[in-house]
C-alpha cells in the first residue's frame, strides 16, 4: 500500500511505498529534506506557513506627470544665440554696430599664412560702406604644448550690420 502525503515545505503531493515510512528523502520538487510519515499518522503541520504560489509579474503602474503651472511669464532655459557676424552683415534692416576680431594665429593653415586673405575676404563681404573702423591688436597667450608665452597680432573690425 502506498502513502500519500504533502511536502511540508512546497506542498507538493507525493506518493511512496509504505515500506519507506520514517525515511528521510529529498523532495523531488524543492530538494529540501522531508521525512516520510507513517501510514496512519496525521498530516504534518508546518512551523512556518508555506510560501505563496508563484504570481504573474505585476503590471506596470502608469504614472502621469503634472506640468507645473505659473502666472509668471515663461523664461527660456536656453537663450538663442545671436546670428553670426557674417550673417548679420548680410541682413537688411537695423544697422547695428558689430565687432569682428580676426586673430593671426587662426589664419595659419599647414604652413601657409592666410591672414591677409581672410581679412580681405571678410571686408569684401561686409562692404566698404559698412566699415566703421579697423584697429590692429597685439595680444599674448601661453601655448598649452610648450608652456611658452606667445605674442601675436590681429585686427578688430567695427562695422554696421
Amino acid at each position: 500500500m502506498d502513502i500519500v502525503f504533502k511536502c511540508p515545505h512546497c506542498q507538493t503531493e507525493l506518493e511512496v511505498d509504505a515500506a519507506a515510512a520514517g525515511e528521510t528523502i529529498p523532495c523531488p520538487t524543492c530538494n529540501r529534506e522531508i521525512t516520510i510519515p507513517a501510514e496512519n499518522s496525521p498530516p504534518t503541520r508546518l512551523a512556518t506557513p508555506p510560501p505563496p504560489p508563484p504570481q504573474a509579474p505585476a503590471q506596470r503602474e502608469e504614472k502621469r506627470f503634472a506640468v507645473p503651472m505659473s502666472d509668471k511669464p515663461v523664461e527660456p532655459l536656453i537663450r538663442k544665440a545671436l546670428p553670426s557676424l557674417e550673417a548679420a552683415a548680410k541682413t537688411e534692416g537695423k544697422k547695428l554696430l558689430r565687432l569682428k576680431t580676426i586673430r593671426h594665429s587662426d589664419c595659419k593653415e599647414v604652413g601657409h599664412d592666410n591672414f591677409d586673405s581672410f581679412v580681405t575676404e571678410f571686408l569684401n563681404r561686409i562692404g566698404e560702406e559698412n566699415i566703421v573702423s579697423i584697429t590692429p591688436i597685439n595680444y599674448s597667450y601661453v601655448e598649452m604644448g610648450t608652456q611658452k608665452l606667445i605674442t601675436d597680432f590681429g585686427v578688430a573690425i567695427i562695422y554696421r550690420g
